[in-house]
């Protein structure tokens, strides 16, 4: 049984403060739904930047922020900048079932999910868990939808967007330049967010 894991988180979740909400509870900034934190609020142990193939989409609707919301395509062609963070079973499933909507407690075998596998467990958007290989040997996970392109496509709302920008500047120290192209180019806000535009966002 996985007693600690790394959670990987590619959306709004790289911005450490507001990945303390879904631990200690809260409202994130900018935000407009409070969630009840996990059972046990400990800060993650550790964190590492990395880079995971595929792509992310922006689709359906945030009930925290408005507009979109980033899922992960695995399938897709590129790179992806993500932050994963040491905490232990319990929180991660904690913080599925806030990102479900649900109460912590919820109750998910982690153990179907075999390297470099997925498994769902529901048709919700973040209802798929993804093993994203080993660090320090113990296992990557993240959560996504079944099928990374399911889901019309729906812009991020400005203040999902900032909270990645500061998230990805945080955990890879990329100007700001730089991630505001990064996110531009993918699903959901090409087409939508110029890069200025996001850059814009925490001038």
């Amino acid at each position: 049984m996985v007693q600690h894991l790394w959670y990987v988180a590619y959306g709004t979740n790289l911005n450490l403060a507001r990945f303390r909400v879904y631990l200690h509870g809260g409202r994130p900034e900018g935000g407009t739904r409070h969630h009840p934190g996990s059972r046990d609020p400990a800060g993650p142990a550790r964190d590492a930047a990395l880079l995971i193939p595929g792509g992310i989409r922006f689709v359906g609707v945030s009930s925290v922020w408005g507009g979109g919301m980033a899922v992960y395509d695995a399938d897709a062609d590129g790179e992806v900048a993500a932050r994963a963070y040491l905490i232990t079973a319990e929180q991660f499933v904690d913080v599925l079932a806030q990102e479900m909507r649900l109460d912590p407690g919820l109750e998910v075998d982690l153990e179907p999910v075999r390297p470099h596998g997925r498994h769902s467990f529901g048709p919700g958007r973040y209802q798929t868990l993804a093993h994203l290989g080993v660090r320090d040997e113990l296992p990557m996970l993240t959560f996504t939808s079944a099928d990374g392109r399911d889901g019309a496509l729906n812009p991020p709302a400005p203040d999902y967007l900032r909270t990645m920008v500061l998230g990805l500047g945080e955990s890879h120290g990329w100007a700001t330049g730089r991630i505001a192209r990064y996110l531009a180019k993918f699903p959901g806000a090409a087409g939508v967010w110029s890069a200025p535009a996001i850059e814009a966002l925490t001038a």
